[in-house]
């Protein structure tokens, strides 16, 4: 059975998919993240966050990011799902479900998810507000 669940799309992502995916009964320890489009950045007021991707190549980090995250932590099952496109406020952009049999480990596999996501993995964004635009460092 596979461990891994790379998404990369356009289409409304569920965390209820990412979280059933990795519900398993030896695992004690489920730990999920889920980013969400705020409404200001650096006290501007944010309008939408638009994503573009380098879909092959971003695929191919994300599963090397899990497949990382399985050796180092014992992941059981991980999924990592990413939207492009245009968000509006509240929407999700990014979901990362990790379970491991214990607990610490599924926070620090998820952390490890996230923070080598924005830093590896070639999607952009761009931060429209209410006086202008710009495109985001990767880095958080």
């Amino acid at each position: 059975m596979e461990k891994i669940d790379i998404l990369l799309s356009d289409q409304t992502l569920r965390t209820e998919t990412c979280i059933d995916f990795v519900t398993r009964p030896d695992c004690g320890g489920i730990s999920v993240f889920i980013g969400t489009v705020r409404n200001e950045t650096k006290g501007r007021g944010v309008v939408r966050l638009e994503f573009e991707g380098y879909k092959p190549m971003a695929i191919a980090e994300m599963r090397k990011i899990a497949e990382r995250a399985c050796e180092h932590w014992n992941v059981q099952r991980i999924a990592i799902h990413h939207r492009t496109g245009v968000l509006q406020i509240g929407e999700i952009p990014v979901v990362i479900a990790v379970a491991c049999p214990h607990r610490k480990a599924a926070f620090e596999a998820c952390q490890f998810a996230i923070d080598t996501l924005k830093e590896t993995v070639p999607i952009w964004k761009k931060e429209v507000f209410e006086d202008g635009e710009s495109w985001v460092a990767a880095h958080p």
